[in-house]
């Protein structure tokens, strides 16, 4: 049995990305505390909530994900090379752009946008259903 509740297969695959960013498990500080949230009594009494620094690119991540703690410790390591690739690979970037475009088509439309969108639909309606207004006839 390996060190995470998970397949062999999943474990294999997270050790072959940990040495292809070039962590070392060595570099990792793992800390374990009281999870919040559902989970009743389990998350009150035992230390599920997995925490983790990698101290040489100072990221931290945290994962109460699951009530396993054996399970967080995998999933929090997953996000911390998560963010370790997208740190080296640039990805910031394009991130910061997806996260600026989610907030854009979230964002609340003005009057005159609600107004116009409202027009160009009953006047696709008017097409659909061949109403068409004939004017000087």
């Amino acid at each position: 049995m390996g060190a995470f509740p998970v397949s062999m297969e999943k474990e294999a695959a997270l050790a072959r990305r940990m040495t292809a960013l070039g962590v070392r498990e060595s570099d990792i500080d793992e800390s374990f505390v009281r999870s919040g949230g559902h989970g009743g009594q389990n998350v009150n009494k035992t230390s599920t909530c997995v925490m983790l620094l990698h101290r040489p690119t100072g990221l931290q991540v945290k994962c109460q994900a699951t009530r396993q703690q054996g399970l967080n410790r995998f999933l929090a390591r997953r996000l911390l090379l998560d963010k370790i690739e997208e740190r080296q690979t640039g990805f910031v970037a394009a991130r910061r752009s997806e996260i600026e475009k989610i907030r854009r088509q979230k964002r609340k439309r003005s009057r005159r946008a609600k107004n116009k969108m409202l027009a160009d639909k009953s006047h696709h309606a008017d097409k659909k259903a061949g109403r068409r207004t004939f004017s000087g006839d």
